[in-house]
């Protein structure tokens, strides 16, 4: 036998737990990524579903207002007076806001009408609007922003 030496071709030991360390930092990474991505989502969520419920809130009770304020014209029109002394007591417009949270309102303005017909409506609704009133405090600015450091 001949004392020739060997050469085998093939992949390393180090080559191939490079690779796997590699793959395990990407699989790190990605799994992380996810979980933040999940966990914004779900802030963002829960934020969206408080306000909506605020909104949808403020619509109801400002439903049963402009109720009560048809009701009320209702009885100024039933009452037989003439169409001066019905805007005289009912007047021509009706603005009123409902808060909705700390830095939003819904105003809504409503104009009176003078029913020529039965089928008519009292009023007219011409401004339903969510409106801004206040800045975010700096608490509530900081908790808007996406924390990227643990």
């Amino acid at each position: 036998m001949s004392s020739k030496s060997q050469t085998t071709t093939g992949v390393n030991v180090g080559t191939s737990s490079l690779l796997l360390v590699f793959v395990v930092m990407c699989l790190v990474s990605f799994a992380t990524l996810a979980t933040v991505s999940a966990n914004a989502d779900k802030k963002l969520n829960s934020k969206v579903t408080e306000r909506l419920s605020q909104y949808y809130s403020a619509c109801n009770d400002a439903n049963s207002r402009i109720s009560d304020i048809d009701n009320t014209l209702k009885g100024l029109y039933e009452s037989g007076l003439s169409r001066d002394d019905y805007f005289a007591q009912a007047g021509q417009n009706i603005d009123f806001a409902i808060p909705v949270s700390d830095v939003q309102s819904l105003n809504v303005s409503l104009r009176i009408n003078y029913p020529s017909k039965d089928d008519e409506g009292f009023y007219e609704i011409t401004r339903w609007k969510l409106e801004t009133i206040g800045t975010l405090s700096d608490e509530e600015e900081e908790h808007e922003t996406l924390n990227l450091l643990f």
